[in-house]
């Protein structure tokens, strides 16, 4: 494993990326390697060469039942543990990069880097289905530990993930991400089609995952509703879970039913890049009531796209909001609510909170992230 690399000291540095995701994937981790990949494509040169690993077979996307579920785990791993090694190595690669937490338990001349996002398997085993858990802890967390280095996107992933697995932090490598790149819609006709008016919502978006705790959100909503008798909505841009073990979907219909805000609170379900940038671009704020996420892509977006923003005051999103962000308590409605009315009623707090969000957002690019990875990429070259 060590001789290929440092035999080829004078050569160029071969890196496999394993693309598989950008047509299966639909949250945050298609956005992490579509930006990568982007990315590592304008740093090519003679000291970097990228192959990208793809299986070329994406049909279980539309499998549905328990049948198909076991039989897209065995292509799954089919992939990851045979198929996938057998092409880094016929491609020469110096190191394998995953960013999906799986990469393969065999080495064939090629280190292995993967990203671990988050802690969640181990945070809320509950939402995974049992042998996905199970098919992690006997692959993923064992493939971790003979890699040179786990990426994670922040301090408190690193944190979670050491406390969980053991992993030396040494070995858990933080590099930031950055936001989605997108470009709103030109015309209106994307607002119009849900009755929206400019500066006229609050906005959320993600899918609708248990841990965002959008409930909590639409109760601190209807709060807002009764105290100040705003005729803004709430808009909840994303897709329902395809897990239903992390799915919250039915939950959110039932809060939405329940405090009578059919009205008042608009579901958008999946957009494209260009209608979600059209959301964030007329949205009057943006609130964040996630009680767990790894790093939280839309806050970067919601700077890029100038709203003030409210995050939960856990896990990782204070650590990526910094100063830009106001911070409440996930689990306390009235407390959300107070902090939307202090933003809403404040335009002195309104324009330091987007001020400080277009400093803050320097700090994060994916540029900088591809460089980062290059750097710790060439450590392993001349180690």
């Amino acid at each position: 494993m060590q001789k290929r690399i440092s035999d080829s000291m004078n050569n160029p540095l071969i890196i496999g990326i394993d693309i598989r995701d950008l047509s299966l994937a639909k949250t945050g981790t298609k956005t992490y390697l579509a930006e990568l990949c982007s990315a590592f494509k304008l740093l090519e040169n003679e000291h970097y060469h990228f192959h990208f690993l793809d299986s070329g077979s994406h049909d279980s996307t539309s499998s549905k039942g328990s049948t198909n579920k076991y039989a897209e785990h065995f292509r799954y791993h089919l992939w990851k543990q045979v198929i996938l090694p057998y092409k880094a190595w016929r491609n020469h690669c110096d190191i394998l990069f995953c960013t999906d937490n799986f990469v393969p338990l065999l080495h064939l001349g090629y280190q292995t880097v993967p990203v671990f996002h988050d802690a969640f398997f181990f945070e809320n085993p509950e939402h995974y289905g049992k042998l996905w858990l199970k098919l992690y802890h006997l692959t993923a967390i064992p493939a971790a530990k003979r890699s040179a280095f786990i990426v994670t996107p922040t301090l408190y992933a690193q944190q979670q993930i050491h406390r969980y697995t053991s992993i030396p932090l040494e070995k858990l490598k933080v590099i930031y991400e950055g936001p989605k790149t997108m470009e709103p819609l030109l015309e209106n006709h994307f607002t119009e089609r849900f009755n929206l008016k400019d500066k006229d919502y609050i906005l959320h978006v993600g899918s609708m995952f248990k841990r965002k705790n959008i409930p909590a959100l639409i109760r601190a909503f209807r709060l807002l509703k009764d105290k100040t008798g705003t005729k803004i909505k709430l808009v909840l841009a994303g897709p329902s879970s395809a897990s239903k073990d992390s799915n919250d979907y039915n939950l959110i219909l039932e809060a939405i039913t329940s405090l009578q805000l059919q009205d008042e609170v608009i579901l958008t379900g999946y957009l494209s890049d260009n209608e979600l940038a059209s959301i964030y671009n007329h949205a009057l704020l943006y609130v964040f009531p996630s009680v767990n996420e790894g790093f939280g892509i839309p806050i970067l977006e919601a700077f890029k796209y100038q709203l003030p923003v409210l995050v939960a005051n856990n896990s990782c999103l204070p650590e990526v909001g910094g100063d830009a962000v106001l911070t409440f308590d996930p689990f306390n409605p009235e407390d959300i609510c107070t902090k939307i009315i202090m933003v809403i009623e404040n335009e002195t707090l309104r324009k330091e909170l987007i001020q400080k969000g277009k400093i803050r957002l320097k700090d994060f690019s994916w540029q900088k992230t591809a460089i980062q990875l290059l750097e710790l990429f060439k450590t392993l070259k001349t180690a």
